[in-house]
């Protein structure tokens, strides 16, 4: 099979980084080029220390209009900047990694269109589309609690909590984010105004639509934390229920049946399940009307470039968990 070839955009950065360790090594790629403006001549090893002896790559100051999929490890409205400034053929296929273009009302930009790359939602648009908006950590993680409940009609009110690690607020250095700060402390940010709460919004009115698109309905009410850990999230939701635990464990299997890197859980769950993999895994607990989901993923592999990684091979029409079988840390 001829090898896709890849180009990556913002490639010094943690989405970056994580990005490249799977397409170096995944069967039917090949990395053309990591475009760096900052990095432009050095090694990619030498800022992505560990994978001296996996590549010889060095990151790029000029594009090569040579590839089939470019993907925009960018901060948040700097991938329409950068299409606005490079012309990208309309036959290479563009996945977004910021929020640039995950609404629909901002899903067109100029000839282009971008699909919202969830799998478990939107797989067969995935498959037909030229253009992936891949969506958030924290948005990815909720959406994966609560998008069976959202297909039988069950929400009402969304009361969520989730906790992330320092590697979600990216690499550029800030005061939450030195490790004298975040060693042994925990704080909540963004109550209730968090930026992923508009598309999950969306996802979910897509699958129940009494459920409001807008997020201002306070519908969803999200509190997210931050921990003293480098990755993952976990995330909590509840819901009023008087569906049956056994019902909703069968709503959730059929669900996620077709779906390969979710997965429901019978006993409780814990982060070292999923991080470094691109496993989502749910865990459901009901007392009286009372329903709690609890749901992890590696915020940067399922929360971005493992998710990157899926959608690319739905694009492809490859096998979906190609280069994406993957360890977790475990201990």
């Amino acid at each position: 099979m001829k090898k896709i070839k890849v180009g990556i955009v913002g490639g010094a950065g943690y989405t970056g980084g994580e990005l490249i360790r799977l397409l170096i090594h995944h069967p039917y790629v090949a990395v053309s080029f990591i475009h760096s403006r900052s990095n432009a001549g050095n090694l990619v090893s030498s800022v992505h220390q560990d994978l001296i002896g996996d590549t010889d790559l060095k990151f790029a100051a000029e594009l090569s209009g040579d590839i089939d999929v470019l993907f925009l490890c960018v901060g948040h409205g700097e991938a329409k900047k950068f299409l606005e400034a490079y012309r990208i053929d309309d036959n290479v296929k563009i996945i977004d990694l910021s929020q640039d273009f995950r609404l629909a009302k901002n899903s067109k930009f100029e000839n282009k269109e971008f699909v919202y790359g969830l799998p478990e939602l939107n797989k067969e648009k995935i498959r037909s589309a030229q253009n992936i908006a891949n969506p958030g950590c924290f948005a990815t993680c909720i959406q994966l609690g609560l998008l069976p409940l959202a297909k039988a009609g069950l929400l009402d009110e969304i009361y969520t909590t989730g906790i992330t690690g320092s590697t979600g607020a990216g690499q550029g250095l800030s005061a939450t984010s030195h490790f004298s700060w975040r060693s042994n402390n925990i704080q909540a940010y963004k109550t209730l105004n968090h930026q992923h709460l508009k598309e999950i919004h969306q996802s979910l009115h897509q699958l129940q639509n009494s459920f409001s698109e807008s997020y201002e309905t306070g519908a969803l009410s999200f509190v997210p934390w931050r921990g003293d850990f480098a990755r993952g999230i976990f995330v909590s939701s509840t819901i009023t229920c008087d569906w049956k635990l056994e019902k909703l464990i069968d709503l959730y299997e059929v669900f996620y049946a077709y779906q390969p890197f979710t997965f429901l859980s019978q006993e409780a769950i814990f982060l070292k399940q999923v991080v470094n993999t691109n496993k989502c895994v749910v865990q459901l607990e009901k007392v009286g009307t009372k329903l709690v989901v609890h749901s992890a993923t590696d915020n940067l592999l399922k929360g971005a470039s493992g998710q990157a990684v899926q959608n690319m091979n739905l694009l492809f029409g490859l096998d979906e968990c190609a280069g994406l079988n993957l360890k977790a840390s475990a201990f």
